[in-house]
């Protein structure tokens, strides 16, 4: 790519996030007054609805409502997209007086959408309308009417729908995100909605199913060598080994991390005592807690490996950031 090209292809992307930035500041600093008690009665409206939120537009603002419908559903409210022009071949059937129907269009006259409006109000349900035009005939129609509207499109020919559908798209997000706080919904709520894939397992899975087993565990007596520790944490490959006592409760830790210290000092590891290089009363975890809580822990303070163990200290097992990144909740 000549340079002259790569710098307009640079200044292009920029000017492009630039104005899409500035329209979502602007669409911001409006939530006051009448657009501000607009917003929170939509998401009245969301949340006592009785049965499910239908998101509808077409073209560039279709895709935007497809989004915006999968949005409310994983975060607990369920929702589906009806296209404006199969609605009025059928579909509208879907629709029921116990729903409300979210209507996307920039220009507020889209003609698919004005066509099956009138029906869905006489139907009972709610109409929630983003547009770019608070004066349109669907903003008119609406029960409640969010003003979307930007400047300009960053398009450079100001045609091809972007700042406004990312203005829409934010919309549809903020509503998402205030409705799913108004219901009190929890990561054990999201859960039930991402099983799969690495969000699942981030959210499901538990220590216990992630740490090595005591077997695997690197660990020794507190009164044995430090060569015989070093060993047992080579053996191990953990970068790290736990000393315990005869009880096998937990007495100490010893990491590569406080060799690579003992050696900046100089000290003579032929003649240290084990028990005066081990870190004592390491960072321990039970297995009956969530993996994403050990990753918290080891993020807050800072180290790669936790120990697991029981509420009387005795050694069950351990964890470090590979077993997270291996059980792929990482």
């Amino acid at each position: 790519m000549i340079a002259k090209t790569r710098e307009r292809t640079l200044k292009l992307a920029r000017d492009t996030l630039t104005i899409e930035a500035a329209a979502l500041q602007n669409m911001r600093d409006r939530l006051e007054g009448a657009n501000a008690d607009a917003l929170v009665h939509a998401v009245e409206l969301l949340h006592a609805c009785k049965g499910r939120i239908v998101v509808s537009g077409i073209g560039k603002s279709g895709h935007i409502a497809r989004k915006i419908a999968a949005t409310f559903a994983s975060t607990g409210s369920p929702a589906f997209f009806v296209h404006p022009a199969e609605a009025s071949h059928g579909d509208l059937g879907m629709v029921t007086r116990d729903d409300v129907f979210v209507a996307l269009s920039n220009s507020g006259e889209t003609e698919e959408l004005l066509t099956i409006v009138p029906i869905v109000k006489r139907t009972g349900a709610k109409l929630i309308a983003l547009t770019g035009a608070p004066e349109s005939a669907l903003a008119k129609l609406a029960d409640a009417h969010l003003d979307t509207s930007v400047e300009k499109e960053a398009c450079p020919l100001n045609l091809a729908p972007t700042s406004s559908t990312t203005a829409s798209l934010a919309m549809g997000d903020a509503l998402a995100v205030a409705l799913l706080d108004a219901r009190g919904f929890q990561a054990e709520d999201f859960l039930r909605s991402h099983p799969g894939g690495r969000l699942g397992r981030k959210l499901l899975a538990h220590v216990s199913e992630v740490m090595r087993s005591f077997e695997d565990t690197p660990k020794i007596q507190i009164d044995a060598s430090f060569k015989a520790a070093l060993l047992e944490m080579t053996a191990k490959r953990m970068g790290m080994v736990v000393t315990i006592d005869q009880n096998q409760k937990v007495i100490g830790i010893l990491t590569d991390g406080d060799l690579r210290r003992l050696l900046e000092k100089n000290v003579d590891l032929a003649s240290i005592a084990l028990k005066d290089a081990i870190t004592s009363a390491p960072r321990t975890i039970p297995p009956e807690l969530l993996a994403e809580e050990a990753i918290e822990m080891m993020e807050k303070h800072r180290i790669n490996h936790l120990v697991v163990s029981d509420a009387n200290g005795i050694l069950l097992g351990a964890l470090n950031l590979h077993d997270l990144f291996a059980a792929k909740v990482i």
